[in-house]
């Protein structure tokens, strides 16, 4: 691939992940006010509260330092280059040598710390509380990802997303129980880091549940629309991660040159993309609506269990290679 080709495909790609993040969320939404027959906001409307809220000028409180300010442009750099990382609807783009998983979790537990600062940097009871559960989750969260990432490098031998992905492709993987297990645990642990149901209720502005809220509670403006719209980025990088591991089957190959990109960029790659993209979308609405939210003490227990089958994956893997 040339690097204009390159270059564009890059772009294309950021443009599509920030432009389909909100629609995410709306989607989400719909479906799940449809399966409570109600009728539910406008697919649009998460698009509409960022605009508006862009329009407003933020109110920040004078005893707050440059942290609290800068946090909420820092968090949303930090998902964007993690959302350039991760393929959509091709393989081989610019950034594809450096999409590791390794850099990928850095990147979004940078946007994690940072937001966690800024909400204890607020000062309010509620800020450090949130902080203090963000960071509880994390503990277990982390780890679990980690061994989810060292599942994976034994299976393909490498960390990079476009090597996986292009093995999974193959078939050279074939069916595998650790990959299961690591299929799982990968979807509990974006469960924990989105912030949805059963770990955080995006929805609640109840004090005594909030955990993301909590920590973005005294951010209005522009700078909670760049909260708003990382969170949705981020909810979108964990289900194209996902995608991209487990079933990248429909991802276009290598682009050949600059007018394939411009007739069309891999068209069947991204009505691929899109449908999966769709799919989970209306499995976590499912999913949500026929669970609730747990206590807060009872979320360690679920992360417990992700953390146990990577560990599980990661330990079952090495022994069966071993034996081979």
């Amino acid at each position: 691939m040339s690097a204009i080709a390159g270059a564009i495909a890059l772009l294309f790609h950021i443009l599509l992940m920030l432009a389909t993040a909100p629609l995410l969320v709306g989607l989400a939404r719909l479906a799940k006010a449809r399966l409570v027959a109600r009728q539910g906001p406008p697919l649009l409307q998460p698009w509409r509260d960022i605009a508006r809220l862009l329009r407003k000028q933020p109110v920040v409180a004078d005893s707050t330092s440059w942290l609290f300010r800068t946090a909420p442009t820092i968090c949303l750099a930090a998902t964007i280059a993690a959302a350039a990382l991760v393929p959509s609807c091709a393989l081989g783009m610019v950034g594809g040598a450096e999409a590791d998983l390794i850099v990928l979790a850095g990147l979004l537990g940078i946007s994690r710390a940072v937001l966690a600062l800024a909400g204890m940097d607020s000062g309010t009871s509620f800020g450090g509380i949130g902080a203090s559960r963000e960071m509880t989750f994390a503990v277990f969260a982390e780890p679990a990802l980690v061994l989810v990432i060292f599942t994976l490098a034994l299976l393909t031998g490498s960390t990079n997303l476009d090597a996986i992905s292009g093995i999974t492709i193959s078939g050279a993987l074939g069916l595998r129980i650790s990959m299961a297990m690591a299929l799982v645990a990968a979807c509990l642990v974006a469960i924990a880091e989105c912030g949805r149901i059963p770990v955080d209720n995006p929805a609640t502005h109840l004090e005594l549940t909030m955990v993301h809220e909590a920590m973005v509670l005294e951010y209005s403006g522009r700078h909670l629309a760049m909260i708003e719209l990382a969170g949705a980025l981020r909810l979108l990088v964990w289900f194209s991660l996902i995608v991209a591991i487990f079933v990248p089957f429909g991802m276009s190959p290598r682009p050949a040159d600059t007018g394939a990109l411009l007739l069309g960029f891999w068209l069947l790659g991204l009505i691929a993309w899109t449908l999966k993209m769709s799919i989970l979308s209306l499995a976590l609405a499912a999913f949500e609506t026929s669970r609730a939210k747990l206590r807060v003490f009872r979320v360690p227990e679920l992360l417990g269990m992700a953390l146990l089958l990577g560990l599980l994956a990661a330990i079952l893997l090495f022994v069966s290679q071993g034996f081979a």
